[in-house]
């Protein structure tokens, strides 16, 4: 029986880094095929194609990459596989995966993994991650779940999947809802299925629409605002304390900046939606709502930040991205 066909690209990272003569650290090096190559099990599971896709650590990957790879793997699943893993840098997994899962629009398996201990190391976790990325990106239960992220033997979905320690190698969490599912043996057990998948198309060609991450600190007064104002952002996303607050002196301008740009309101917790009618204090979330920002709902402010680039890269109105994020993930 043919084996299923898969394509891993590679972006570089940990996974990939080995050191280099010249420098005092490891740096990324190894290609896509070679780390297939050390992995000589995925030979029994599926019928592999291995490239490097790009050749950087997680930290520099701009957004402009990841809509050219979703490209890339939409191609790769039409004309026959059956799912496609990314390999990269941990730094901005979480960023990577939900930004597939918004552009890939197919049912495949989209997985991305990395490695938290590089080759040189005893107890890398490179082989094994990629080993059962391979097999989700041909599991059948895997299939309509949009973009996952595979370590640890874990599944999380994109949508909810965070890097939680700089080091550890069970880094990768989903707070608000825990793993989706596990690798056990030879299979993928999905224990949990996400509903709500959104999906937003992009023009031919999209430009640059630049978004602020602003987070909120105490006694913050608001000054970096007028950088943002004056610094040609074409949307603001405020890391606000706890359910969507901000001292009373950031309101004013806050409101100004909503009239003239997209400004979307997340909380810095991480976990958990922005309110939306609890509190009704100056600076409070219903507060900031009649001054006009736009509540994240579940979404942390690094993902909100990718919604509203992407919304406003596809010509979203102001209404249309009010609305799109209005309509929660998950409902």
């Amino acid at each position: 029986m043919a084996l299923p066909e898969v394509a891993v690209l590679s972006l570089g990272g940990t996974i990939s880094s080995t050191q280099t003569e010249g420098r005092s650290g490891v740096a990324p090096s190894l290609t896509g095929e070679a780390l297939v190559e050390d992995v000589p099990e995925i030979s029994e599971v599926a019928e592999v194609s291995a490239d490097s896709f790009r050749q950087v650590p997680g930290s520099e990957l701009v957004l402009e990459d990841l809509i050219e790879l979703a490209a890339e793997f939409e191609g790769r699943i039409d004309t026959g596989a059956a799912g496609v893993v990314v390999t990269q840098g941990t730094d901005s997994i979480e960023e990577t995966s939900f930004v597939l899962d918004l552009l890939v629009d197919r049912d495949a398996p989209v997985v991305v993994t990395g490695a938290m201990r590089n080759p040189t190391l005893p107890g890398a976790e490179g082989p094994a991650n990629l080993l059962a990325s391979v097999r989700v990106a041909i599991s059948e239960a895997a299939r309509g779940l949009g973009a996952v992220v595979v370590l640890n033997d874990e599944i999380h979905a994109a949508r909810f999947v965070q890097k939680t320690h700089t080091s550890n190698p069970a880094t990768f969490r989903s707070p608000l809802a825990g793993p989706i599912g596990y690798v056990f043996e030879d299979n993928a057990r999905i224990v949990t299925r996400p509903v709500g998948r959104r999906h937003i198309d992009l023009p031919p060609e999209t430009q640059d629409r630049p978004v602020a991450l602003y987070t909120i600190g105490l006694g913050d007064d608001g000054r970096l605002l007028e950088f943002v104002r004056q610094s040609g952002y074409e949307g603001l996303v405020v890391e606000a304390f706890g359910v969507g607050h901000v001292h009373s002196v950031m309101t004013e301008p806050l409101g100004s900046l909503a009239n003239e740009i997209p400004v979307v309101l997340a909380s810095r917790t991480g976990s958990g939606e922005v309110h939306r009618k609890t509190y009704g204090f100056t600076g409070s979330e219903s507060d900031l709502s009649e001054r006009g920002l736009i509540n994240a709902g579940m979404l942390d402010g690094p993902k909100a930040r990718l919604f509203l680039s992407l919304l406003l890269r596809s010509g979203a109105s102001r209404e249309e991205i009010s609305g799109a994020f209005g309509l929660p993930f998950g409902a």
